[in-house]
């Protein structure tokens, strides 16, 4: 098996622990049991799509009030492009990036993975959302129900960057199934930004989905800029992640 199809498999395999997959055409469309929403992507193998395929699997995200996306790697699964398109979808085409080579950790601060009853799991989880909303303002946000149990039956991994005085400065996590982990939710706070904090967090990442298994780490960036951050820390661009969404308008119908 390719490592693109075993990124793939990942995809589908990663939400089932979490989430009830319901058959909808050629695709499977995940609803999540707890915590955050999960995406419909096409079945396994499956390269036949119409327009009306598309259509049908977001009518259905709609009428759950689940977020009306789709998600794919395009060199796997090409056929669904024309058809998420035509459906007046709007595609990201987001570099996905395999980790090749050992990273280099930045220094004067501390990155640690958090167990489940770690006080700091809120402040972590805050940061990272402070840090993706692009401002340093970090809310006070309590644990969330669904992490620590998760934690626990090590379906998460958790990463929680601090600064001298013991604030949460950013973060990520990742999740090993059978050999693959996705690194995920990585961010940091404006004002600590290039300072190798970023390559940090995924060294502890990495290192800690090897430690459980993994042989195959990878993630998906957002720009061919930031891909190119995590080039240059040893990861190799493999494919295209594909991100579909409605329009705003669409999904407020």
């Amino acid at each position: 098996m390719s490592q693109l199809e075993l990124i793939e498999q990942y995809y589908d395999e990663a939400p089932r622990a979490n989430a009830d997959a319901h058959e909808v055409g050629p695709f499977t469309l995940f609803v999540a049991r707890e915590g955050w929403p999960y995406y419909a992507r096409p079945r396994v193998g499956e390269q036949d799509f119409k327009v009306d395929d598309v259509t049908r699997v977001v009518r259905e995200q709609r009428a759950r009030r689940l977020p009306q996306s789709l998600e794919w790697v395009h060199e796997v699964t090409p056929a669904l492009l024309a058809p998420a398109t035509a459906a007046g979808l709007r595609v990201a085409h987001c570099p996905l990036l395999v980790l090749d080579a050992t990273l280099d950790a930045g220094d004067g601060l501390v990155v640690d993975i958090l167990k489940a009853e770690d006080p700091r799991l809120g402040r972590v989880f805050a940061a990272i959302e402070a840090g993706f909303s692009e401002t340093d303002r970090v809310r006070a946000e309590p644990v969330r129900e669904w992490v620590g149990p998760r934690i626990r039956r090590r379906l998460l991994s958790v990463a929680g960057a601090f600064n001298a005085s013991g604030d949460a400065v950013g973060g990520g996590s990742h999740a090993v199934r059978d050999g693959v982990s996705e690194l995920t939710g990585i961010a940091v706070l404006p004002q600590y930004r290039r300072r190798g904090i970023g390559a940090a967090i995924t060294k502890v990442l990495a290192d800690d989905a090897a430690a459980a298994g993994a042989t195959t780490v990878f993630l998906s960036a957002g720009t061919d800029d930031v891909a190119r951050v995590y080039e240059r820390v040893g990861f190799r661009r493999v494919g295209t992640a594909c991100i579909a969404a409605a329009p705003s308008r669409q999904q407020a119908t």
